[in-house]
């Protein structure tokens, strides 16, 4: 078994069409056209009555901020206006990397509260390399041979490195010149640019998963055009080494199948209650064909979390795999990594170094599934944009940051280090209890969240909302 799309999350549909306006050689102090919105489309299996009600446009930028007078590309955005007395404009910024914000507009407004939909104009956007924004594109069948993360020997770390650059030469042949420039720093001007051609002075922004990456990098950039922002499910860019990087994040994905046991144990519908659970998931991850896989599989359990649902795929012994392909081509979302992050690993002694810590720290999550942002990556050019620690001195409004103690994608820890990056201008609320991302997960977060967002009103420092224990 191949490690393939599994990891592509978001559901491609047919490009949307409209009228672009043109943002490719503007400086940045000049007036920006008007955006030209229409309804959006259904597309795929998007229900008709969902998508009514939000509207599309697109925006030709640069392919390289760098070079503003050269080649162009197409960002697809979408938004919905406020339906009550407006506060401005709210942008969203998508996870992943590889999630779409156009799909959040038109069919997935149930990640925002009413009380937010009533006072923003809330608009997102499909970021440069993902879904309808020139999304990169690989052949199928080569994306469906990826080799797995676990190497064992020389070859194996030799053979992986040969794989990704034949990777990444047919997605830049499948692709065009936006392959190599889908990092956050132009994503970052690529934000500015929305914000001017809607014509607002500041935007207030609410970043979530990979979206905090964005946020702060956004702050940095250009301080004053912030209103108010939240980062929830905080991502630290500023970790330096695959060690530092790997070590709280592993540690989550442990903290996370450790608290799901402790639920199986005291909990009498868990399918697996009174059993030993780590031995059965340790038997079944290491009988897979592909243990990454499985392992992964049961990662993304995590982070409803959906326990139940857990509990029965261990029982039955049946871990999901993904379908293969069906098409001539595929959308390899995960590139933008490999663009913000010198995680490099120069030698396999060096590589099997990091798979024995994970394994000596993490006994039941030995392979977390951000390793991928390792093996991925093996043999890439230097990042284009870099770790480094925040310098926001200059902003004028704080930063709420959100986590969930127990959130298997985006360490605690790391929501903390980003605070203390931020010094005075951050504020961590903590929800404490389970998954990745808490904005929904109680009415305490929704409220101090949304209070935040509307008024600009900061909760107290240290600030916690109790635990609901999930449902799912």
């Amino acid at each position: 078994m191949n490690t393939r799309t599994l990891l592509r999350t978001t559901a491609w549909g047919v490009v949307l069409t409209v009228t672009a306006t043109s943002l490719a050689v503007l400086p940045a102090s000049a007036a920006a056209p008007t955006v030209r919105w229409s309804a959006c489309k259904a597309e795929g299996k998007d229900d008709p009555e969902e998508v009514k009600g939000s509207e599309c446009a697109a925006l030709q930028l640069p392919v390289d901020w760098r070079k503003p007078s050269g080649p162009t590309f197409t960002l697809e955005i979408a938004r919905r206006t406020a339906k009550g007395q407006r506060v401005g404009v709210l942008v969203f910024g998508p996870g992943g990397p590889g999630d779409s914000g156009v799909d959040r507009i038109k069919t997935g407004m149930e990640r925002f509260s009413p009380e937010l939909q009533n006072r923003f104009d809330i608009v997102s956007f499909d970021p440069r390399g993902i879904a309808r924004s020139n999304p990169i594109m690989c052949t199928a069948s080569l994306y469906a041979e990826m080799p797995s993360p676990i190497i064992r020997d020389q070859a194996g770390f030799d053979a992986l490195i040969d794989y990704n650059r034949r990777l990444a030469d047919d997605c830049r042949k499948h692709t065009g010149p936006l392959y190599d420039h889908v990092d956050t720093w132009q994503t970052v001007r690529d934000v500015d640019a929305i914000r001017r051609a809607l014509g607002e002075r500041q935007i207030t922004f609410y970043g979530s998963s990979y979206g905090t990456v964005l946020g702060p990098q956004y702050a940095e950039t250009y301080p004053h055009r912030v209103r108010a922002m939240v980062l929830e499910s905080v991502l630290d860019h500023s970790l330096a080494t695959p060690r530092e990087f790997l070590d709280p994040q592993a540690a989550s994905v442990q903290d996370s199948f450790d608290e799901f046991v402790d639920w199986c144990d005291r909990t009498t519908t868990c399918a697996l209650h009174g059993q030993d659970v780590r031995a059965r998931w340790a038997k079944l991850r290491n009988e897979a064909a592909n243990p990454f896989m499985a392992s992964f599989a049961v990662f993304r359990m995590l982070y409803g979390p959906q326990w139940n649902a857990l509990a029965t795929t261990l029982q039955k012994g049946v871990i999901p795999t993904p379908p293969p392909p069906t098409t001539e081509l595929v959308a390899h979302s995960l590139v933008p990594f490999c663009q913000d992050w010198n995680l490099r690993v120069g030698t396999y002694p060096e590589y099997a170094a990091l798979m024995d810590r994970l394994a000596r720290n993490n006994p039941d999550m030995p392979y977390p599934g951000q390793f991928m942002a390792i093996s991925l990556c093996l043999g890439a050019p230097k990042a284009n944009n870099p770790q480094h620690r925040l310098d926001v001195d200059h902003l004028k409004t704080p930063i709420l940051l959100a986590n969930a103690r127990h959130d298997p994608a985006t360490a605690y820890w790391m929501a903390q280090n980003v605070q203390r990056q931020l010094g005075r201008h951050g504020l961590l609320l903590t929800y404490e209890g389970w998954g990745h991302g808490s904005y929904n997960k109680t009415p305490c977060m929704t409220t101090t969240i949304d209070t935040y967002l509307i008024n600009r009103t900061v909760p107290t420092p240290g600030t916690t909302c109790p635990a609901v224990p999930p449902t799912g």
